[in-house]
This record gives structure tokens, C-alpha cells and sequence, in this order.
């Protein structure tokens, strides 16, 4: 067997799970939370688990003790405490999850010791991504009841407010759940790249940070119910694009730093072979002057690739041409052309929540239409240099553009092994959802890393020294193991198809950098571009792209699966 440190970069013992049946019923039960709840083979809820999480929107990982057990075959009882500590204060939670063959409840008491600092502090209930189009029924607090359904294009809102109970179709089945202890919500998760729609407590309208005073008390629960039903609900697919689709060509992204030590070592980009560069020019960490001139030294190194350029800027100065014109003047000076730009202003690599106020900034229209003024030479973009719930919450003037980008990162919400090979299942329902927001404008996608290089929900991204699976950590020991390169190659498998013109999957240097076997991989991913797309799939935990002459297949799992080691990946010659 491979060794940790080989799969996953890190010796930090993977979460144990254990599998519980009660009839038909059916979950996992991990540090706590319910996964996978299913009747026989029909899944009825992805999860449900009692969070707690800090000002960053970090998750706090809990000290559980077992306090009972009683597992039968037709009763299942199961009582835990968990201590969640921030900032020197306690929330002692007591949970206690019931089960027999016709139902499910999950129930919370708990009390804060000193006042305890949370942006959320209750139950979590996952619907699978699956259900998009499907009908649900809502239940609200005044006991009025809306017929409506989950989203198939993604929702850039809370779709569902003022829950009590929700009753939706998972196959033959009618599920109930019923929430009880505070007002609930339901956000479009899928639009993190989770493979869900979350449904939680405390309305993001309402302010946070926000105590839960010392001694106060906390009780929550969740019902599950559920009865065979006549009818099968058909459910929403992602479009693709009817022609043949092309694989994009690849982009590694650099910044000003990383100029001398890639000239000094030109093999770290000619061993990997990308089409382009994407340059990350950052206003806000020095003038442009500066990482103009470093970036043109870099094009003059490599002047067969392709250059990008992504400009963070500040518009903090009335007009927006103040910022565009002073890096053009920059530019210009250091001789450094670019093929395309896309401008970004810097406030909105933070994400506005509903309720929120919009920070300052000049409109999109104004912004797009001063670059197409100072650029008309260059290709100009739009969209995020963060991820989609920023772009589907602030839509670019597509009519501007000659082509629109966000990134994508898969440890937002979770980032245990399974939630992130999961977020795979939402990267369809992504592009078709920025399709349908921009038509047939090009698309990018860029960078998409497993570990995050902005932090759109808190002050910054999560320290991680201790090197283990930590949600918003700007370095993922994944990344330089098995599990990071089966990671991108799945997530090629994924974006096939979607009429992608450029993927950017790591950066040349840092901890999200072009080291270990993510190398391998990605080199043989930049071999591929413009390859007819003839099939991509994931399916059982393996990911196939067959293109015109070569087809490449992954293993996602951490079992021996269809010959391939775990995470392991193969590439051979079609027939």
C-alpha cells in the first residue's frame, strides 16, 4: 500500500468513517456529521452536521468525546459532546442522533462558556447537487407553504428563506425535513464548486461576527421522514455545447517575484510546455512600474509563449482611466505586450454577502468600457480573478468583453478527501451556469488550484503549519502528492466539453507551484491542447477524457480502482 506522505503530502490521519445500516437506512458517520444518507441506493441527503465557524468563515474542528452508543439492527442511538474553542471562550454542544428504519433526527444543546465569537454556530443540512430542477416543497415559520424547485442554472441568491420543513423527491421517495431552533435559509452551494444546496441557520442578513453570550443556551434539531412516492421527478442537466469541443490551452500563472529565478531556470517552464503565461500584476502591493518591467524581461526570455496579463487595480481615483492609463504608461515603458488583460478591481476579490453593502467602486460598464478605450489593441476580459459566486453576484458587461474568467478553488467549505474529489460534480453546473450569464463570449478558467491563493470571506487565507486538510489554506500538502495531480487531471475531466479556451491549473512557484507530480501532470495536460474533445466522463471514481488519438484515465479514490493505483492516472494511444 502507498504510503500517506505519497498521497497526500502529509502524515495527518485521514478522518475515520464508519458505515451504519438500520433497515434500509443507510450513512456514514464522520467526526460527528452524517454523510451519504441513503434508503437502499437512493441518496436523500448528502450531509448533516453541527458547525461552528470563526470570523474568516473558518471552520472550527471540535474535540468530540463519545458519551454513548447503541447501534441494532432496527435502533441506532448515538450521543457525542463537542467542544468548540475560539478566542479563549467554549461552546459545549451535546448531540445525539437517533435512528430507525423510517426515520432520522440529529439533536444539538448547547451551552457558550464565556462569550463565544462565531459567523454561524448550528446545523448544516446538504441536499445533493443532483436535485437541481427538481420540485421541493417549503414550509415557513408562519406555516405557509411555497411549491417551487431547485435551481437548475445556478442561483447567485439564497433561493429558499424562512425554512421549517422542506419535503423534496429523491427518486421513488418523498423526504421530509423538518428544522427546528432557529430561522433557516438554503444558499446554491454548487456556485463554491460543493456538490450541494446548504440549508443553515441564522439569515446571512443578520450581522455577523456575533456572540453567543456566556451561559446562553442553544438547541437546535433535524427531522428526517420519508414515504414511497408514485412519481420519479426528471431532473435538470448542464447544457453542453453541441459541437466538437477542443481542449483549452494551458496557462501557468507568475507573478513579479517569479521572474529572476524563471529566467535563471528557463526548464521550470519549458519542461511543462504551457501555451501561455498569465501574469498577476497586483496594484495594491506597489506601483505598476515595477512588475511591468519584470514581466517584460520575462517575455523577452520566453518570447514563443503566449502572455496574459490579469490587472488587479485599485480605482481608488475618479475617473476608472486614472488606474488604466497609468498602466498603460507602464507598460509601455517596460515594453511589455501582452495579448489579452483582464481588469479586476481589487475590491471585489472580497465577496459581498447578501444583505451586505457593495464597497466603493466605479460601475463594471465604466471600468470595461475605459479599457476598451486604453486596450483596443489587446483581447479584454472580465469576470473574477476570484471564483463564481463573485462573478454570478457581479456580472460583467459581457457586450465589452472579448471574454470573461473566474478561478476556482475546492476547499471553500470542506476539505476532507471526499468533499474535495465531490466538488468535481459542480463543475458542470458552473460553466453551464457562466454560459448562460455570458452566451457565447470565451470563457476562461483560471487559476484553479486545490489550495486558495485569495480568501474572498474572511481577512485572508487560513495558516496552515501544520501542514493537514484545512478549508481556505493557501498551501494544501495535497497539491505536491498522488492526490493533487489526480485532482487536476479530474478536474480536466470535468471542464471537457464545457467550450473552455484557456485553463490556468497552478502557478510556476510557491505552494501552489508546478513541483511533485501535479508536473507530470500538468505537462501532459498542456500536451493536449486543441486535441478533439470526443469524451469526458466521471464515473465509480474514475475520470476519462478521450480525445482524437489518446484517451487518459484517473483514479479519484483512495482504493485500487480499474487497475490504476490509488490516485493514480495513465495515458495511452488510442486504437
Amino acid at each position: 500500500m502507498t504510503d500517506a506522505v505519497t498521497l497526500y503530502g502529509t502524515d495527518a490521519p485521514v478522518a475515520e468513517t464508519e458505515r451504519i445500516q438500520v433497515g434500509a437506512l443507510s450513512f456514514s458517520l464522520e467526526t460527528g456529521a452524517l454523510r451519504h444518507i441513503r434508503v437502499g441506493d437512493e441518496e436523500i441527503i448528502r450531509g448533516i452536521s453541527f458547525l461552528a465557524r470563526d470570523r474568516d468563515w473558518g471552520t472550527l474542528v471540535p474535540q468530540l468525546e463519545c458519551l454513548g452508543r447503541e447501534v441494532t439492527a432496527d435502533h441506532v442511538q448515538v450521543r457525542l459532546q463537542a467542544t468548540y474553542e475560539n478566542s479563549g471562550a467554549q461552546l459545549i454542544v451535546d448531540l445525539t442522533i437517533e435512528a430507525d428504519p423510517n426515520a432520522l433526527s440529529f439533536r444539538a444543546v448547547g451551552t457558550a462558556l464565556g462569550d463565544f465569537e462565531t459567523n454561524r454556530a448550528g446545523f448544516t443540512v446538504l441536499h445533493p447537487a443532483a436535485l437541481a430542477g427538481c420540485p421541493i416543497e417549503i414550509r415557513h415559520s408562519d406555516g405557509t407553504v411555497s411549491d417551487t424547485a431547485f435551481p437548475g442554472h445556478i442561483d447567485p441568491w439564497q433561493p429558499f428563506m424562512d425554512i421549517s420543513r422542506m419535503t423534496h423527491q429523491a427518486g421513488g421517495l418523498k423526504v421530509a425535513c423538518t428544522l427546528d431552533g432557529d430561522t433557516f435559509e438554503t444558499e446554491d452551494q454548487r456556485q463554491w464548486g460543493d456538490a450541494s444546496f446548504k440549508t443553515y441557520n441564522r439569515p446571512l442578513a443578520k450581522p455577523w461576527p456575533y456572540l453567543v453570550q456566556d451561559g446562553t443556551r442553544l438547541e437546535q434539531s433535524v427531522t428526517l421522514s420519508w414515504k414511497p412516492c408514485a412519481s420519479v421527478p426528471a431532473r435538470w442537466r448542464p447544457d453542453r455545447p453541441q459541437a466538437l469541443a477542443r481542449f483549452p490551452e494551458t496557462a501557468v500563472l507568475v507573478t513579479a517575484a517569479d521572474v529572476e529565478r524563471a529566467i535563471s531556470t528557463p526548464s521550470d517552464i519549458r519542461d511543462v510546455g504551457p501555451q501561455r503565461l498569465l501574469c498577476s500584476m497586483d496594484e495594491t502591493l506597489g506601483a505598476f512600474d515595477s512588475q511591468c518591467a519584470a514581466f517584460g524581461m520575462l517575455q523577452n526570455g520566453f518570447p514563443d509563449l503566449t502572455f496574459d496579463l490579469e490587472a488587479i487595480c485599485r480605482f481608488d481615483q475618479a475617473p476608472p482611466e486614472a488606474a488604466l492609463e497609468r498602466l498603460r504608461r507602464s507598460m509601455s515603458a517596460a515594453g511589455f505586450s501582452p495579448a489579452s488583460i483582464l481588469v479586476c478591481p481589487s475590491v471585489d476579490r472580497q465577496s459581498t454577502p447578501p444583505g451586505s453593502d457593495w464597497p466603493p467602486c466605479p460601475p463594471l460598464s465604466e471600468i470595461h468600457a475605459a479599457s476598451a478605450e486604453i486596450f483596443s489593441d489587446l483581447q479584454r476580459g472580465g469576470g473574477m480573478v476570484t471564483f463564481f459566486p463573485e462573478l454570478n453576484r457581479k456580472r460583467p458587461p459581457v457586450e465589452l468583453l472579448d471574454f470573461v474568467s473566474h478561478a476556482l478553488c475546492p476547499i471553500v467549505h470542506a476539505a476532507d478527501d471526499l468533499s474535495v474529489m465531490e466538488t468535481l460534480e459542480a463543475i458542470p453546473h458552473i460553466t453551464a451556469s457562466v454560459r448562460h450569464i455570458i452566451g457565447d463570449t470565451p470563457y476562461r478558467i483560471g487559476p484553479s488550484t486545490l489550495a486558495m491563493r485569495h480568501n474572498p470571506y474572511g481577512s485572508g487565507t487560513i495558516p496552515n503549519p501544520d501542514r493537514d486538510r484545512v478549508c481556505m489554506a493557501d498551501d494544501d500538502p495535497r497539491h505536491e502528492a498522488a492526490f493533487g495531480a489526480a485532482y487536476v487531471i479530474g478536474l480536466a475531466c470535468a471542464l471537457a466539453g464545457s467550450g473552455i479556451s484557456v485553463w490556468t491549473p497552478a502557478e510556476l512557484y510557491g505552494p501552489r507551484g508546478l513541483r511533485g507530480p501535479i508536473k507530470a501532470a500538468v505537462t501532459t495536460l498542456a500536451s493536449l491542447s486543441q486535441a478533439t474533445i470526443l469524451g469526458a466522463e466521471i464515473e465509480d471514481g474514475l475520470g476519462r477524457l478521450s480525445t482524437d488519438d489518446q484517451e487518459l484515465l484517473v483514479n479519484l479514490t483512495s482504493e485500487r480502482r480499474h487497475g490504476l493505483p490509488p490516485y493514480g492516472w495513465s495515458i495511452r494511444k488510442r486504437n
